[in-house]
């Protein structure tokens, strides 16, 4: 099906489990949004943690999708096929001299390092080269302003990515990324003190989630990602990341994230339950009142097409303006 707008949107589940609630609310609102901009939705299984994924689980997932008519467009993309170009994209930092290797375990880095907004921050022990008779275990990306410097006039930087090479507003390196999330507002992160040098490929020789979304969002083409605000505190990283390779910013919408009564993220590890894909024009029902949009109750009568055609019709992101989570009863 071809579309009018230039809208791309995804939905981007690990198969590390079945769809729960919160999962399906995030897959109902990046579906409603690209449909209600009459623009394309893909669904992208992001299977790059091999070590946790369930055998059988991606599979499952696309099945309730189904089930709720949440009908995709073009095939499905799997992270773990896609080994070559996340390769290429650390070949580039690497080029550029935003990339080093990093001989440090997690004991070593959580002894040494500061907690910051999403776990320790690295204090940067590797950034300027592997101690004598340790070895390379990860790869990390520098986020100290010495490697802008030596970017930027190194021969090797390509043109797009110089021309992206990160800027605050008072015109210094790295000093601060910020964005204007859709529903969120202005969200602004300074990368050095409260993340640190992050991984971009890990220790088991795993390419990070950071870099692979970066570089198949622009290999997709999305405009927009619209997912659960859990997401939100990587989003400064991914931006940078952007920048550092010269590829296009996607406009970013964080939903707000169902949590239990004790406030975590329904998960697997929360025991969150499998969605009922029995009923699904009232799960549907359901996930429309989470996010919103009341629905009207006559709609629970009908099938899943009437319940989303209603939903593209009407739906309206700016219900959910500043909701950052909402608690689903236990």
């Amino acid at each position: 099906m071809s579309y009018s707008s230039e809208y791309r949107g995804r939905f981007a589940p690990s198969p590390t489990g079945h769809l729960h609630f919160g999962s399906l609310v995030a897959a109902v609102g990046s579906f409603l949004d690209a449909r209600h901009h009459d623009g394309a939705w893909i669904v992208r299984m992001e299977d790059l943690d091999t070590p946790r994924c369930i055998p059988g689980a991606a599979d499952n997932i696309l099945r309730t999708l189904e089930a709720f008519g949440l009908y995709w467009d073009g095939e499905i993309l799997y992270q773990s096929k896609r080994n070559a170009a996340y390769e290429d994209a650390l070949q580039k930092l690497r080029g550029i001299g935003s990339a080093y290797p990093c001989c440090c375990t997690r004991k070593e880095i959580a002894d040494s390092a500061l907690h910051g907004i999403d776990g320790p921050v690295y204090p940067g022990a590797c950034r300027n080269g592997i101690p004598s008779g340790r070895g390379s275990r990860a790869w990390r990306v520098r986020t100290d302003t010495s490697s802008f410097v030596r970017a930027k006039s190194a021969e090797t930087v390509p043109e797009p990515a110089e021309a992206c090479l990160p800027f605050d507003k008072h015109g210094a390196y790295g000093s601060t990324i910020e964005l204007n999330d859709l529903l969120q507002g202005i969200v602004a992160q300074h990368l050095a003190s409260e993340v640190g040098d992050f991984v971009v490929k890990r220790a088991d020789g795993l390419f990070a989630y950071q870099l692979a979304v970066v570089v198949d969002d622009a290999f997709q083409n999305i405009t927009h990602v619209v997912r659960g605000s859990d997401l939100l505190v990587s989003t400064p990283r991914q931006i940078y990341l952007q920048q550092l390779l010269g590829l296009t910013t996607p406009a970013y919408a964080h939903l707000p994230t169902a949590v239990n009564t004790r406030g975590e993220k329904l998960s697997k590890q929360t025991l969150a339950p499998p969605v009922a894909a029995a009923k699904p024009a009232a799960t549907l029902m359901r996930a429309l009142a989470f996010l919103r949009q009341e629905p009207p109750a006559e709609l629970s009568n009908h099938d899943t097409d009437t319940v989303l055609k209603w939903a593209i019709a009407h739906w309206d992101m700016s219900r959910l303006k500043r909701v950052s989570a909402v608690v689903m009863p236990g």
